[in-house]
């Protein structure tokens, strides 16, 4: 039988070899979660770097425009657009005049969040943004007052609940919603928003 004189030091040499396996296991886990955390923070610059990225392709691709209301009654629309440099003629899903801007755009619903597709109308003359069931004109579905538009921008956020295309979804914000809308080209988006905001008495409003 062995003597407790020997087992002593075979139990130490137990307990040391634990010790370093716990010691070996816990290196390995910090190794691990040190992995983990540089990719995640690679991941998020990642995140970061595309969002700022995708910003600046769209504001280059932008042309310089006036994004001020504009409230003069011998303003002319059409030619204001086309002098901020987009394509009116090819842009086939867009009809603009000197006063008022026409074309289909897909519109989130206020209170059940469904896209439907519009048929929107900007006219200058009645200070409206109308949008219809089609081009009919027959069926008004609402109308937004050219008072109470405080803004129009990009959706770079990509906050609209499920659009159909991200990349091509708008915001209309007024004084008591915000509409989300999407065009069915890049220029026709473009086209619409350099529209509305000629319309945005609501911006000045809250400026003054």
């Amino acid at each position: 039988m062995m003597s407790l004189h020997a087992r002593l030091p075979s139990e130490e040499r137990e307990l040391e070899l634990r010790r370093q396996a716990l010691e070996e296991e816990r290196r390995r886990r910090e190794q691990v979660e040190r992995r983990l955390q540089s990719e995640s923070a690679r991941r998020r610059q990642l995140v970061e770097t595309e969002v700022k990225m995708r910003e600046k392709q769209f504001s280059q691709a932008r042309p310089l425009t006036r994004y001020l209301p504009v409230r003069k009654e011998d303003f002319d629309l059409k030619t204001h657009i086309e002098s901020s440099g987009h394509g009116v003629d090819t842009c086939l899903h867009v009809v603009l005049s000197s006063k008022v801007c026409r074309g289909y755009l897909v519109k989130m619903g206020g209170k059940i969040k469904s896209w439907k597709k519009r048929w929107f109308v900007f006219d200058r003359l009645k200070r409206t943004l109308s949008y219809y069931v089609d081009k009919h004109e027959t069926k008004l579905k609402g109308i937004i007052y050219f008072q109470a538009i405080e803004e129009v921008y990009y959706d770079h956020l990509r906050s609209a609940a499920k659009s159909p295309n991200p990349a091509l979804t708008f915001c209309v914000k007024t004084h008591d919603r915000l509409y989300f809308m999407v065009a069915p080209s890049a220029e026709a988006m473009r086209i619409w928003m350099d529209v509305i905001v000629t319309g945005a008495e609501g911006y000045t409003q809250f400026m003054n």
